[in-house]
């Protein structure tokens, strides 16, 4: 009988993108009874550092041995690799770019392979499109059992990026935008941790890009619709959102933009 495994897809293709559905049939022509999850595909073109943080934040809340393909791959066509890993009790097939750079700094691959063996692939393999003919058939093979021994050599180590820090100092904390989330709201690399003792009241003022907000909130309908508002999201990162709508289009700004929090 096919095997029930859950494969997830993550990819910049777009909500609406025949590409997705493209994956889906390759994926469940090779096993008709797999479990497919879209994670998103809304990851924001060519933003590797996005794609990692989406994967870090939601691939672990999945059941283990679930296999994730996470297709961000400006590189695509070129010489850098397909890896697949293994991060704890989980499965990744994706490009060798920085995807798994955020999971892999909480724990290291137990197990890294470069995927090269060809006979499981679709062929031709479209030198613009390696998630449909490499990514997505080498993943349902593995939901069906295959030893990914046989994929390929091992590697040593993955591709690592830097990630933003954020910085505390006296009476401040130095972050940026990191992430925008489907709503709009700008997602920081300011942590819970780092806000510790900080005051949450109207002493501890928020600034982004000469827009400033005041006082730290648990939820975002503590302030009145369209107030810029300052809350620490589900994971546990400062977020800035206006209240009802899109702080990403009201306040013009975008992913690296400063972010400080004085009191």
């Amino acid at each position: 009988m096919p095997d029930r495994s859950i494969i997830t897809l993550t990819t910049d293709f777009g909500p609406s993108s025949p590409y997705v559905a493209a994956m889906k049939g390759v994926i469940l022509s090779i096993n008709p009874a797999v479990q497919l999850v879209d994670i998103s595909h809304a990851i924001p073109p060519q933003r590797v550092l996005q794609g990692a943080q989406v994967l870090a934040e939601t691939t672990p809340l999945f059941p283990a041995e679930s296999i994730h393909v996470a297709v961000v791959d400006p590189g695509v066509g070129t010489s850098r690799a397909i890896i697949y890993a293994e991060i704890g009790r989980r499965r990744y097939v994706c490009p060798d770019n920085g995807l798994l750079s955020r999971l892999a700094e909480r724990e290291s691959p137990s197990r890294i392979i470069r995927v090269t063996s060809e006979r499981f692939f679709r062929h031709p393999v479209a030198p613009t499109f390696h998630g449909r003919d490499i990514m997505a058939p080498v993943a349902a093979h593995l939901s069906l059992g295959l030893d990914p021994s046989e994929m390929g050599p091992s590697q040593p180590q993955i591709k690592q990026l830097d990630w933003p820090g954020a910085s505390r100092v006296a009476n401040s904390i130095e972050g940026q935008i990191v992430a925008i989330d489907s709503f709009g709201n700008l997602v920081t690399n300011i942590t819970r941790e780092m806000l510790a003792g900080v005051p949450t009241d109207e002493s501890v003022a928020i600034h982004c890009d000469g827009h400033e907000t005041q006082g730290i909130f648990a939820a975002y309908g503590e302030q009145p619709s369209m107030t810029l508002v300052a809350v620490i999201g589900s994971n546990d990162q400062l977020e800035l959102a206006i209240v009802n709508d899109s702080a990403k289009l009201m306040l013009g700004v975008d992913v690296g933009q400063p972010v400080q929090v004085r009191w």
